[in-house]
């Protein structure tokens, strides 16, 4: 599968110390995992978290999902050894912590080889720098630590996120633009469904390609939030064969709905439909 059109709607941390979590989320209905040796663990946990989790990615059971494994930072006392353990792990990804430059991302690189690396852009002089942290050659995702961001930025709680829309449009703009998966930060209150069903359609509208979660119990809704609605979908479709039938009568401009069809709409229906059969065969497998 293409890795653009590989679902990323939901995207759940789960402790790497915790073995009934590991082995729960082996039934998860989420695209991708991410694995945590940073704030899930305590810090008396953290040698053997590695070791607990090392062990579970061997065991597998976790099908298709992308497994991406975060480290503590390199300047933590257990940042080297979780960036040693990783290169040893069946992980798809490794995820730094508030990357603020490009040579993070290269000392990272020194430990753990070519596996591809995520960046949590979660602090101001990552924001700034974004472009240049979505330019590193092993660079395939961004994921928005917005708690931290917002502590950083000493900004209120707003349910509309205005304070932090200028940091997710720097990221946002950085990834598209190198072609970077962007995932959404979490949305603290696991069991306010309204409100999270609001932020999930403000970072879709953003343009971001799915959300980090704290609880399964946000699975269902981010997921629904983040694939192609049926009308949507049954939209594509019209715009898709409208186009063609013009193309093939040599007639002048398709109309859908009364508004005009181009190439870029096309294009637009096109990635619809394909994330919507990703997501079907990715329930299937």
């Amino acid at each position: 599968m293409d890795p653009r059109q590989r679902p990323y709607r939901s995207v759940l941390y789960i402790p790497g110390s915790k073995e009934r979590a590991l082995d729960k989320a082996r039934g998860l209905p989420v695209d991708a995992i991410i694995f945590d040796l940073e704030d899930a663990v305590a810090a008396d946990e953290k040698a053997n978290a590695r070791e607990t989790l090392k062990m579970a990615l061997a065991t597998g059971g976790y099908g298709a999902r992308v497994k991406i494994v975060r480290i503590n930072g390199l300047d933590t006392e257990w940042g080297r050894a979780d960036a040693e353990a990783v290169r040893e792990m069946d992980a798809d990804v490794v995820l730094l912590p508030k990357v603020n430059s490009a040579a993070d991302l290269d000392a990272l690189a020194a430990i753990t080889g070519d596996i591809p690396i995520w960046a949590m852009m979660e602090t101001p002089r990552g924001m700034l720098r974004a472009a240049e942290i979505a330019a590193h050659p092993l660079m395939s995702g961004f994921v928005m630590g917005t708690n931290d961001l917002a502590k950083e930025l000493q900004t209120r709680f707003r349910p509309d996120r205005l304070p932090l829309t200028t940091s997710l449009g720097l990221c946002l703009l950085a990834a598209k633009a190198e072609g970077l998966i962007a995932i959404d930060g979490v949305y603290n209150a696991f069991k306010d469904d309204e409100g999270l069903a609001a932020e999930c359609a403000q970072g879709r509208d953003m343009g971001f390609d799915g959300k980090t979660l704290i609880h399964p119990a946000q699975i269902d809704i981010t997921n629904a939030a983040y694939a192609p609605s049926e009308t949507e979908i049954d939209l594509a479709r019209r715009q898709i064969t409208a186009f063609e039938e013009v193309e093939v009568q040599g007639q002048g401009v398709a109309v859908v709905d009364g508004k005009i069809v181009e190439n870029l709409h096309v294009a637009t229906a096109r990635e619809t439909l394909a994330k919507a059969e990703a997501i079907l065969a990715l329930q299937a497998g």
